[in-house]
């Protein structure tokens, strides 16, 4: 059972341009039970963030933000996270194709997780369908990531969409990095005559009380919400997910 519930910010994008349209946003979504935000950049100073989500009830559970700035000045991108108040300081993926490139990826990760943790922060890398090619060493990116990133330092940002869009299986995902995965991204697949695409949970295919189940044995801290695309309103989709997880999946 999920006991309180995140939504990752790139689901209301378009509302999160200044101060006044993020704390409306803000409101809107505490008003339908979420009382989490991963951020997905910040369009006003990190400090200003922070203090509008505080101010409107919403804990700032983790980031997609500069990789590079997390490596080349670590110091800088803490504070910007100790701003928020978060220590989960990750970003949303990377594309590569050649096995060189995932070694030098791991490297730099490994890297900046190595000058955050003794601050008490940790790295995190969201997937999506990308990671699940093979390459030309017959491995695929997530597999090296999971054998090569650092498990005390690094954590991943698991989304449920692009394991299944990738061709794995989501629980098994789950297990298998199990005590690894600090946010779960919960994001449905539907399917039409043009192929899959994202959808509201509850509207789509997966097995959510499968997943759910796993997730929890797992050890996932953060339920996160993410709905990319949206066949309108993007605050009536999250709503309708809000509204399915807590009639289904929510601790009362």
């Amino acid at each position: 059972m999920i006991d309180r519930l995140g939504l990752q910010l790139f689901s209301i994008r378009n509302t999160m341009n200044n101060a006044e349209n993020i704390r409306e946003s803000f409101r809107r979504i505490r008003e339908m039970g979420y009382e989490h935000g991963q951020t997905a950049g910040c369009a006003v100073p990190y400090e200003e963030f922070g203090r509008i989500a505080r101010e409107e009830g919403i804990e700032i559970c983790g980031t997609h933000d500069d990789f590079g700035l997390m490596l080349r000045h670590p110091d800088e991108a803490m504070r910007n996270h100790e701003a928020l108040g978060t220590h989960l300081m990750g970003i949303g993926g990377f594309h590569a194709t050649d096995p060189d490139e995932v070694e030098r990826f791991i490297e730099q990760a490994n890297t900046v997780a190595a000058n955050i943790a003794p601050h008490g922060f940790k790295f995190t890398y969201h997937n999506h369908s990308n990671e699940f090619i093979r390459m030309k060493n017959g491995r695929t990116v997530m597999d090296m990531l999971v054998e090569g990133l650092d498990p005390k330092g690094t954590s991943f940002v698991l989304d449920t969409y692009w394991v299944q869009h990738g061709g794995g299986e989501v629980r098994h995902w789950i297990e298998k990095l199990s005590g690894r995965i600090d946010i779960l991204h919960l994001k449905d697949m539907g399917r039409d005559e043009n192929g899959p695409y994202i959808t509201e949970i509850g509207n789509g295919n997966l097995w959510w009380e499968g997943i759910l189940d796993a997730a929890e044995k797992a050890g996932v801290k953060y339920y996160v919400v993410e709905q990319d695309t949206w066949p309108g309103d993007p605050f009536d989709s999250v709503k309708k997910s809000a509204d399915y997880l807590r009639a289904n999946f929510m601790k009362k």
